[in-house]
């Protein structure tokens, strides 16, 4: 069925919106709209306007997790303050202005162009909720964002919900490259936590063309007394070496960036 071009629908419930999206296959969904173009001739004509779905804006607290609607702005979730992990804290204030953080989702994020918290939502172990008409189901971040395509968000299927753990790490960092035309939307994380000086479990990703982790080289400081000795330091280091060589579809530019920040971290954790 066609419809009159850019013609905005306001479904107040899931049952609503699916209605119209039934009726209009080729309908597109429409959240804080900071990544969409009325005037890309490649716009489908139909917009979803989600605003008015109350489950979307939701933000529940449980002692485990943190259930994060889809349509929550990046500023209200920057505003709850420490009980949002640091890493994803140091993600949200790099996201463009506090202008566009207003208006900007959660939900668009993710789907979007970018993606700035697909990286630290990786990391962090985030659980996403998929809904079609019919059912719903929960997938991991980790398996929603590899490179797969059957493991992405499907046709007539809606982003509704991150389930985000309420963990601390006792050492985060998240970086974003900037760098003129070296860069675009590369960033970087590096998480690890400790129990009685000995490190229990570290993490380390970086977005660029897809999210990798190397866990062989994580698996060589789990279990090390803190600070680590110089000689293990090096090894992690020159394990990461290795593993960024095979790398062919990053920059020699991006993995020297990476290098170099595996290096300052983990050398941050070392006896001199």
């Amino acid at each position: 069925m066609d419809a009159p071009l850019n013609h905005i629908f306001y479904p107040a419930s899931f049952s609503e919106l699916f209605s119209v999206w039934n009726r209009f296959p080729a309908a597109l969904p429409y959240a804080g709209g900071t990544d969409i173009n009325l005037k890309n001739q490649n716009m489908e004509p139909v917009l979803l306007c989600m605003d008015k779905i109350d489950d979307l804006h939701s933000l529940t607290r449980t002692e485990q997790y943190l259930d994060i609607g889809a349509m929550v702005k990046l500023n209200s979730l920057l505003r709850l303050g420490k009980i949002v992990p640091h890493v994803l804290c140091g993600c949200l204030e790099k996201i463009s202005g506090i202008q566009v953080r207003n208006i900007a989702t959660v939900g668009g994020n993710i789907l979007g162009t970018k993606g700035d918290l697909s990286l630290p939502l990786t990391a962090l172990d985030a659980q996403y909720e998929l809904r079609t008409a019919q059912s719903s189901r929960w997938v991991s971040s980790t398996r929603f964002h590899s490179s797969a395509e059957e493991t992405g968000i499907k046709n007539q299927e809606l982003l509704t919900r991150i389930r985000l753990p309420l963990r601390q790490w006792d050492y985060s960092v998240y970086k974003k490259f900037t760098g003129g035309s070296f860069f675009s939307d590369e960033s970087f994380v590096f998480l690890a936590n400790t129990s009685k000086s000995i490190l229990s479990e570290i993490r380390i990703l970086y977005k660029g063309s897809t999210i990798v982790r190397n866990k062989d080289g994580e698996a060589i400081l789990n279990g090390k007394y803190l600070p680590f000795h110089r000689k293990t330091a090096d090894e992690f280091v020159n394990n990461w070496k290795e593993f960024l060589k095979n790398k062919l579809d990053e920059s020699d530019f991006l993995k020297n960036a990476i290098l170099n920040c595996i290096e300052e971290n983990i050398y941050n954790l070392t006896d001199n």
